[in-house]
Protein backbone atom coordinates (compact mmCIF):
# COMPACT_ATOMS: atom_id res chain seq x y z
CA UNK A 1 0.00 0.00 0.00
CA UNK A 2 1.35 3.94 -0.89
CA UNK A 3 2.04 5.06 2.56
CA UNK A 4 2.07 8.28 1.53
CA UNK A 5 -1.72 8.43 0.09
CA UNK A 6 -2.17 6.42 3.22
CA UNK A 7 -1.03 9.12 5.68
CA UNK A 8 -2.39 11.73 3.58
CA UNK A 9 -5.86 10.04 3.94
CA UNK A 10 -5.52 8.75 7.52
CA UNK A 11 -4.59 12.56 8.64
CA UNK A 12 -7.50 14.06 6.31
CA UNK A 13 -10.38 12.09 8.14
CA UNK A 14 -8.45 12.46 11.43
CA UNK A 15 -8.55 16.34 11.12
CA UNK A 16 -12.44 16.44 10.04
CA UNK A 17 -14.04 13.86 11.51
CA UNK A 18 -11.59 12.21 14.30
CA UNK A 19 -14.05 10.37 15.87
CA UNK A 20 -15.05 8.32 12.63
CA UNK A 21 -12.14 5.56 13.56
CA UNK A 22 -13.21 5.04 17.23
CA UNK A 23 -16.83 4.79 16.21
CA UNK A 24 -16.57 2.60 12.68
CA UNK A 25 -15.28 0.14 11.33
CA UNK A 26 -12.39 1.51 9.48
CA UNK A 27 -10.22 0.18 7.48
CA UNK A 28 -8.29 0.80 4.49
CA UNK A 29 -6.56 -0.98 1.03
CA UNK A 30 -5.32 -0.51 -2.26
CA UNK A 31 -7.19 0.41 -4.78
CA UNK A 32 -5.86 0.62 -8.37
CA UNK A 33 -2.72 1.90 -7.12
CA UNK A 34 -4.70 4.23 -4.72
CA UNK A 35 -5.83 3.81 -0.93
CA UNK A 36 -9.20 3.50 -0.57
CA UNK A 37 -11.00 4.06 2.65
CA UNK A 38 -13.74 1.38 4.07
CA UNK A 39 -16.19 1.34 6.47
CA UNK A 40 -17.60 -2.25 7.00
CA UNK A 41 -15.64 -2.62 4.04
CA UNK A 42 -17.96 -0.48 1.43
CA UNK A 43 -15.62 2.57 0.23
CA UNK A 44 -16.35 5.23 0.98
CA UNK A 45 -12.82 7.74 0.05
CA UNK A 46 -9.96 7.34 -2.28
CA UNK A 47 -6.36 8.91 -2.33
CA UNK A 48 -4.05 8.36 -5.31
CA UNK A 49 -2.09 10.45 -7.39
CA UNK A 50 -5.21 12.25 -8.70
CA UNK A 51 -5.83 13.71 -5.28
CA UNK A 52 -8.63 12.82 -3.00
CA UNK A 53 -12.04 11.65 -3.78
CA UNK A 54 -15.24 11.00 -2.43
CA UNK A 55 -18.22 8.42 -2.80
CA UNK A 56 -21.32 11.07 -2.31
CA UNK A 57 -25.20 10.50 -2.93
CA UNK A 58 -26.75 11.80 -6.30
CA UNK A 59 -27.75 15.08 -4.81
CA UNK A 60 -24.77 16.26 -3.04
CA UNK A 61 -22.71 14.92 -5.81
CA UNK A 62 -24.48 17.24 -8.45
CA UNK A 63 -23.95 20.28 -6.02
CA UNK A 64 -20.26 19.35 -5.97
CA UNK A 65 -19.66 18.79 -9.29
CA UNK A 66 -20.47 22.31 -9.86
CA UNK A 67 -18.24 24.00 -7.75
CA UNK A 68 -14.98 24.86 -9.26
CA UNK A 69 -11.99 22.30 -9.69
CA UNK A 70 -14.22 19.61 -8.59
CA UNK A 71 -14.17 16.86 -11.71
CA UNK A 72 -15.39 12.85 -11.95
CA UNK A 73 -12.92 9.88 -10.71
CA UNK A 74 -11.35 7.87 -13.09
CA UNK A 75 -8.38 5.78 -11.53
CA UNK A 76 -6.36 6.17 -15.12
CA UNK A 77 -6.09 8.46 -17.87
CA UNK A 78 -8.30 6.17 -20.76
CA UNK A 79 -10.01 4.29 -17.46
CA UNK A 80 -13.31 4.08 -16.41
CA UNK A 81 -15.78 7.01 -15.20
CA UNK A 82 -17.03 6.02 -11.04
CA UNK A 83 -19.67 8.13 -11.39
CA UNK A 84 -20.53 7.96 -8.30
CA UNK A 85 -16.73 10.70 -7.00
CA UNK A 86 -15.79 13.42 -6.79
CA UNK A 87 -12.14 14.70 -7.01
CA UNK A 88 -11.76 17.56 -4.39
CA UNK A 89 -9.53 20.85 -5.17
CA UNK A 90 -7.45 21.87 -2.41
CA UNK A 91 -10.21 24.61 -1.56
CA UNK A 92 -12.03 21.85 -0.23
CA UNK A 93 -9.49 19.65 0.99
CA UNK A 94 -8.08 23.16 3.21
CA UNK A 95 -12.01 24.15 4.29
CA UNK A 96 -12.12 21.66 7.05
CA UNK A 97 -16.09 23.07 7.61
CA UNK A 98 -16.88 22.25 3.85
CA UNK A 99 -14.41 19.12 4.02
CA UNK A 100 -16.20 17.50 6.80
CA UNK A 101 -20.14 18.02 5.36
CA UNK A 102 -18.91 15.98 2.15
CA UNK A 103 -16.95 13.18 4.49
CA UNK A 104 -20.64 13.11 6.71
CA UNK A 105 -22.56 13.09 3.72
CA UNK A 106 -20.19 9.51 2.05
CA UNK A 107 -20.74 8.38 5.38
CA UNK A 108 -24.53 8.44 5.45
CA UNK A 109 -24.42 7.71 1.63
CA UNK A 110 -22.47 4.17 2.75
CA UNK A 111 -24.72 3.22 5.53
CA UNK A 112 -27.96 3.33 2.83
CA UNK A 113 -26.73 1.07 0.21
Amino acid sequence: MNTEHLDNLTALLERVLPELAATRALSFGNVFGAVGGYIDDTIFVSCGTFGVALRLPPDVLAGVLAEEGVHRLRYFPKGHIKKEYAVLPSWILEDNDHLRRLVESSVDFIDGL
